[in-house]
């Protein structure tokens, strides 16, 4: 994950921007058969909905939609053009993705307080089938989405297409590989943090130079967090990838601040006093631009992310946030040595979320328990000697946390443990340990990771066996450093894994295709590979990878 070596943070009225993120009744979504709004609702001149639409946290009975109306998406104001008065929004949704099957429909209010934003939360639907949806504003109608109820709870439904994302820097190339997600036409996509990048543009550069740039300055008022939203918005594969499935969202860090921990900036030592009120804006314009409950509408400075979601007797997703309540990194965010991480009281997920987790896990009674999680679960020692030398932005700097949650799932019976994880910028595949020390003990669990949609630049290909990280941990199982994507299929029998990559991110519209494909029987915990493209002679290839190489990609600051 990029780091900084320096900061300049512009918090010159950051606390007169955030006024507003005090706690304030949503306006409700009203079902309602009439005909559209009047004229009062026709307010934009131009098409209001050039964010597109977005569904998330499906259920058995409904689902969340969303729009957030922006005729002028990069409007330095944050108000993305719309003028400072409530709009009544017409929302749909049909049995037919032609919309000639009107099934609901209703208004919802875009309030200025919550930048337009739009969210529907929808019951009473037919579990386990597509839906599709629009909305209606005056003469404009939006894209149409297409959503999907999850099976009923004792039922498994049908194989289950899951897809998984993370880490899209804009800068650092095109979003082919949310296009390729898309064309997948998953029936869930998980985004597992990094959905935008905070920094001003031309500050954290690819290898080979960037391909365009943030629009303002390094995010850190409402205004700036919801216009940083709205440029990444504006890339039509993103809006695509949006259109095309029901979304599971849980930020990481560049939503907010890089590596921020808890109340703790990136960089304690050059203190911003204002911290809070920048989280405080960043919460509020991750709800506005993202399809989540009303449970989810921040507080000040909280903000309820974690929950869980299940998809019949098929799994349930335990969707985490390791950075609101976690202690600050032990020994700083790098790779170290690090007594502190050993530290039995220290907590990545703080211990209301974990006594959460726990409890979820002993009521399962899902085929597949899958952890949606931001940072590397399974150890990565980089040292081949003696010492331990370990990631203490991830699982590795809380070290006792994710012992108490690995003997959790291994006490409460869970059939089938997978962790899903994002930030890193690189695919992996691994085998869960409960001692990590003892390579000989049994494998208790499974982790797939998803490298990113574009940061770090191209990456380039290599004999996944030739990385010294999986000679030093031979639970580590695959890695490649090109970006992308995986889509699962998930079963009564298998989870079976494809490692999506691009060849580039410098050029759109760039065609995914398979480097490997991992698979986790059910009952058997770890990762067998399935498939193994040989490399590509007229890719880019990477050559040798070294620790110093892997370390370098995940820490350099620009």
């Amino acid at each position: 994950m990029p780091e900084l070596n320096r900061r300049h943070f512009l918090v010159t009225g950051l606390a007169a921007a955030v006024t507003v993120a005090q706690p304030f009744a949503l306006p409700a979504a009203r079902a309602d058969p009439g005909p559209a709004p009047g004229p009062a609702s026709r307010g934009p001149r131009t098409d209001p909905f050039t964010l597109g639409v977005a569904c998330g946290d499906p259920d058995a009975d409904g689902f969340v939609l969303w729009t957030r109306l922006a005729p002028i998406p990069l409007a330095e104001d944050g108000f993305g053009g719309m003028p400072p008065r409530p709009f009544d929004v017409r929302w749909q949704v049909y049995a037919d993705e032609r919309c000639r099957r009107l099934v609901r429909t209703g208004v919802a209010v875009a309030a200025p307080e919550w930048g337009h934003s739009v969210h529907v939360e929808l019951t009473g639907l037919d579990a386990g089938r597509d839906y599709w949806y629009r909305f209606r504003l005056g003469p404009y109608v939006s894209p149409v989405g297409r959503a999907r109820t999850a099976p009923r709870r004792d039922s498994f439904g049908g194989p289950l297409a899951m897809a998984f994302v993370s880490c899209s820097q804009y800068e650092h190339g095109y979003f082919s590989a949310y296009r390729g997600v898309a064309d997948e036409h998953p029936d869930l996509v998980l985004h597992l943090g990094d959905y935008q990048y905070e920094y001003a543009g031309s500050t954290y550069t690819a290898p080979g130079g960037n391909v365009r740039d943030h629009e303002g300055p390094e995010t850190v008022t409402l205004a700036g967090y919801r216009q940083r939203h709205a440029q990444y918005k504006t890339d039509p594969d993103l809006r695509a990838a949006h259109e095309a499935a029901p979304w599971l969202v849980v930020w990481d860090d560049h939503e907010v601040d890089n590596n921020w921990a808890g109340l703790v900036p990136e960089r304690p030592d050059r203190p911003q006093p204002d911290f809070p009120a920048r989280r405080e804006a960043a919460f509020r314009a991750y709800y506005e631009n993202m399809p989540l409950r009303r449970a989810a509408i921040p507080r000040g400075v909280d903000m309820q992310l974690y929950r869980r979601v299940r998809w019949g007797e098929m799994a349930t997703f335990h969707m985490l946030d390791t950075r609101q309540y976690r202690d600050d990194q032990g020994c700083g965010d790098g790779y170290r040595d690090c007594p502190e991480s050993a530290d039995p009281a220290r907590s990545i997920t703080g211990a209301p979320q974990e006594a959460w987790l726990l409890d979820g896990f002993r009521r399962s009674r899902a085929r597949w328990d899958i952890l949606g999680q931001q940072v590397f679960f399974a150890q990565r020692d980089n040292d081949e000697g003696p010492a331990k030398v370990t990631s203490q932005d991830a699982w590795d700097g809380y070290v006792a946390s994710r012992r108490r949650i690995t003997q959790g799932w291994i006490d409460a019976g869970v059939r089938n443990p997978v962790v899903l994880t994002g930030d890193v910028h690189a695919h992996w595949a691994a085998d869960l340990k409960l001692d990590y020390d003892d390579p000989t003990g049994p494998t208790v669990g499974s982790e797939l990771v998803t490298t990113s949609i574009t940061s770090g630049g191209d990456g380039a290909d290599s004999e996944p066996a030739a990385h010294p990280f999986l000679r030093i941990n031979p639970h580590l199982r695959f890695y490649n450093n090109q970006r992308g994507y995986v889509i699962t299929r998930v079963d009564r029998e298998r989870l079976t894994a494809d490692f999506k990559v691009v060849p580039t991110v410098r050029e759109p519209g760039v065609a995914a295709y398979t480097r490997a494909t991992f698979v986790v029987e059910d009952r058997v915990p770890g990762v067998q590979q399935a498939y193994l493209r040989p490399l590509d002679p007229t890719a880019r290839a990477g050559g040798r990878t070294t620790v110093e190489d892997t370390v370098r990609w995940e820490t350099e600051r620009p």
